[in-house]
């Protein structure tokens, strides 16, 4: 077996014969481990292990040969290494934590933008709040994006293990882009939100009294089928939001969701996942008149993940058969009048059991369930300050006109052991997270 390596320097390939007959041949077989240890990059997702083990399941860059190892130390070898060799298996391990802004948002800068200067230009009390922003300084801002677009995407192929190398490797600032590909899986990666450096101020929005609008989802799964993600920590790392300055009376948003799942995906598992301090954690299916691309879609598994410090979305459903157990969700004190965690929106059929929900005292129960459109759901066995608890049934009540109805449709079958909600919490907070595979 090999392990090939970018070197920025010379832009050559280094290969480095691994010694050992043992390793070579466990190499061959596929196993899940070599001569001196565990290799993540030859693991693949168990049988019953949630929607992404349909069918053939998911088996990622588990069968990459030698010339498709890499080991990658920056944003640039890293997005080689995802171009080489097209959708042949492999295998990409990040060693370190590798960053896609390394130069800051002043690189992407072009055109003349200046922040100061499309304040002035678009301050309500000078250009309204009747049209949406035009002119020189949007000109700017928008081809400014475009040069941050170009850099922070890395899309992934088919067919390819991305995994991080021991307890703090990982990315910050990009965006990972499994769009219209089969066959992929993230493990063991700590992944900081990308922030937008150029947010589009709308006057026109949030009822003509304007926001801001950001762009790029930390994970993105797009038309795309047979992903696992799992024992990633996935955070706003260094630029949470509460940090983020106040313009026109409105928060300067610069993050967009954490892993949105959308246009078509079908059959993934997110497990045993962190995802902490955030605002729009996670969509499945992006909008409510696209059933010909979602309906039958969008089959995903949730279990073992903690929801800490997530404002919504966690997840936020439509069209899809959804099934979220044994999480852990906590929710903190200054979140506790303005969140939600299970979005039932158009044709969605969730079923959430077995879950832990940690609320602050005084926090409305009947919050964590959010009805977007008329759509019956399964919530039950799921525990709330260590206490059973029907969801439904004190949502009903708390949230006048806003009635849900129960039965999501279908029973799930892709599950691995349930652990009682009761341990729920202990479980999920030794074992979540990057550096806790076992």
């Amino acid at each position: 077996m090999y392990a090939r390596k970018w070197h920025d320097h010379d832009r050559k390939w280094t290969v480095a014969a691994l010694v050992g007959c043992t390793a070579l041949v466990l190499s061959l077989t596929g196993t899940a481990a070599h001569a001196g240890g565990r290799d993540l990059g030859r693991e693949v997702l168990g049988a019953k292990d949630g929607w992404a083990s349909e069918g053939a399941g998911t088996t990622g860059g588990s069968r990459a040969d030698a010339e498709h190892v890499y080991t990658v130390t920056s944003w640039a070898e890293f997005k080689r290494a995802l171009a080489d060799g097209g959708n042949a298996p492999k295998i990409i391990k990040v060693k370190g934590m590798i960053d896609a802004v390394s130069q800051g948002c002043d690189a992407f800068v072009t055109g003349g933008y200046d922040l100061q200067q499309y304040l002035k230009d678009y301050d309500p009390a000078v250009y309204g709040n009747d049209k949406v922003a035009m002119g020189p300084q949007e000109d700017a801002r928008v081809a400014s994006a475009a040069k941050q677009d170009s850099e922070i995407k890395a899309h992934i192929p088919s067919n390819t293990t991305i995994v991080g190398v021991g307890k703090n490797s990982g990315i910050l600032g990009g965006s990972l882009q499994i769009r219209d590909v089969s066959n992929v899986i993230l493990r063991n990666l700590t992944i900081e939100a990308p922030l937008d450096c150029f947010p589009k101020w709308d006057p026109t929005d949030d009822n003509h009294t304007g926001n801001w609008n950001s762009e790029y989802d930390t994970v993105v799964v797009y038309g795309s089928d047979h992903v696992w993600i799992d024992h990633n920590t996935l955070t706003d790392g260094r630029y949470p939001d509460s940090e983020r300055p106040v313009y026109f009376g409105k928060v300067f948003q610069q993050h967009d969701g954490l892993t949105d799942i959308v246009r078509g995906s079908n059959h993934v598992t997110v497990s045993w996942n962190r995802f902490e301090n955030h605002d729009k954690n996670m969509l499945i299916g992006n909008g409510d008149g696209l059933a010909a691309i979602d309906a039958g879609k969008l089959k995903v598994t949730m279990h073992h993940n903690l929801f800490e410090g997530i404002l919504q979305r966690s997840p936020r459903v439509r069209f899809g058969q959804v099934d979220v157990y044994n999480n852990h969700y906590v929710i903190t004190e200054d979140q506790k009048d303005d969140y939600y965690i299970f979005g039932v929106g158009i044709s969605s059929q969730l079923y959430a059991s077995h879950n832990a929900l940690t609320l602050p005292p005084g926090t409305s129960v009947g919050k964590a369930l959010k009805k977007w459109s008329e759509a019956p759901l399964t919530a039950e066995k799921n525990y709330v300050n260590g206490k059973l608890t029907d969801l439904i049934a004190v949502h009903n009540a708390e949230i006048p006109g806003e009635t849900l109805q129960r039965g999501a449709g279908w029973t799930p079958t892709l599950r691995t052991k349930v652990d009682s909600p009761k341990a729920v919490p202990w479980i999920v907070e030794h074992r979540a997270g990057v550096g806790r595979l076992r």
